[in-house]
């Protein structure tokens, strides 16, 4: 019987688990929508709840605990400036889980997490270097050419070869 144990350990380690949470709360903090699965969507919510509550509270403590389990500088100022201050007269209810269909290669039900009240302009900053892409018309900078293998004399047939040895 499971009497007492409240979460869903999603076939994971307690470190695999808390890591993979605090990898996904720094993501949702920093683009402020995030797409998973329903069952983690579903138990990031508390989790990140938690975050932003004791973040209204802007103090050094606070700043270390928050440090501690995200381990990301920026999302902690941004959760302590931003999200602390924009929530600081909400009680709660800081995370919305939408139901998004099903994943296509193994049938697994997803799920869309994002803040109330959120900044539309933040999803996808901030998601690492800028690749620029070449247009269709133009071609990419050729290689230089390597240069050629010079040619070696041809040896002698191995039969010629005996045939001197033998005389």
């Amino acid at each position: 019987m499971r009497h007492g144990f409240k979460k869903r350990t999603l076939n994971k380690k307690i470190a695999h688990r808390r890591s993979m949470f605090a990898n996904m709360a720094v993501a949702l903090v920093k683009h402020e929508q995030i797409k998973t699965t329903l069952p983690k969507a579903k138990e990031l919510r508390p989790i990140f709840e938690k975050l932003v509550t004791k973040a209204k509270t802007n103090t050094l403590h606070v700043r270390r605990q928050l440090l501690s389990f995200l381990r990301d500088e920026k999302a902690v100022e941004k959760i302590l400036t931003v999200l602390g201050v924009r929530y600081k007269d909400r009680k709660g209810g800081y995370v919305r889980v939408l139901k998004a269909g099903f994943r296509f290669g193994d049938c697994a039900p997803m799920a869309i997490v994002e803040l109330v009240d959120r900044d539309v302009t933040a999803k996808g900053k901030d998601s690492g270097q800028i690749v620029e892409v070449e247009a269709e018309g133009e071609k990419p900078a050729e290689k230089p050419a390597k240069a050629e293998k010079t040619e070696k004399a041809p040896k002698a047939p191995k039969a010629k070869a005996k045939a001197k040895k033998a005389e």
